[in-house]
């Protein structure tokens, strides 16, 4: 197995021409097999999701993440950045429409699929209902079916109304013990999206919350981790593999 990657900070143009920072990582000596667009989660443009990167990076994918708050903190440290973006309410949907349209086409020509974790779960499923993908990943996105509470830090609006439009085959992984989002939804979203007849698969983790994926947290469960990314591996391969 050839693994050798290169990994750093990029300049790429968003669709409406503005320029932002992200991530790049991509394989050496391997032939690619497509692209993925990685969202950061709410905690922002951080090491962790950099690894996440650099390890889809070692499956021959060229991944890109843009860094959402670039507009906002352009220079500030990750932790800073997404505290700016909270006080804001996060990301707008028209806006990171904006910057990951930039990042698919800075991937083209060839398949691209695009994952997210957390919000960054919301926005690829956003992302499958408007831009040219072949492929998203779900990774415990909540209020995809309904608008996020007056309380809630992040201000975001149910995407009911856009899956009809869903154009890639979507992957769905979420924890049995998390609220947000809660099993309800996910059976909710998982049953609408099978009356509408689009392609999905999900797959649920009893002792598994948010954030199970995040490998420097004690949400971390590494049982539920290690088969999500055997299926997010299997999933891309399927739908973006040479």
């Amino acid at each position: 197995m050839k693994d050798a990657i290169h990994a750093g900070t990029v300049t790429i143009t968003t669709r409406s021409g503005t320029e932002i920072e992200a991530y790049l990582a991509e394989p050496l000596d391997t032939p690619t097999q497509g692209g993925i667009v990685l969202i950061h989660h709410a905690p922002g443009f951080d090491q962790g999701t950099k690894e996440i990167a650099r390890r889809f990076a070692t499956w021959g994918y060229r991944t890109l993440m843009p860094n959402l708050n670039h507009r906002l903190a352009p220079g500030a440290e990750p932790d800073d950045a997404a505290a700016a973006a909270r006080a804001k309410g996060g990301k707008a949907d028209d806006e990171l429409l904006d910057d990951v349209a930039g990042a698919v086409a800075h991937l083209k020509p060839g398949n691209v699929g695009v994952i997210g974790h957390c919000s960054g779960g919301r926005q690829s499923v956003l992302v499958a209902t408007e831009l040219d993908v072949q492929a998203a990943v779900d990774c415990y996105g909540a209020f995809v079916l309904g608008d996020a509470p007056a309380e809630f830090p992040l201000r975001m609006t149910s995407l009911r109304e856009r899956l009809p439009d869903l154009r890639a085959p979507l992957l769905g992984l979420f924890g049995n013990d998390d609220k947000y989002p809660a099993p309800a939804e996910v059976d909710e979203l998982d049953k609408l999206l099978t009356e509408l007849g689009k392609d999905h698969e999900f797959h649920r983790y009893d002792g598994a919350g948010h954030a199970f994926f995040a490998a420097d947290r004690p949400s971390y469960r590494v049982e539920a981790a290690v088969d999500g990314y055997q299926r997010i591996k299997a999933f891309f391969a399927r739908h973006l593999g040479a």
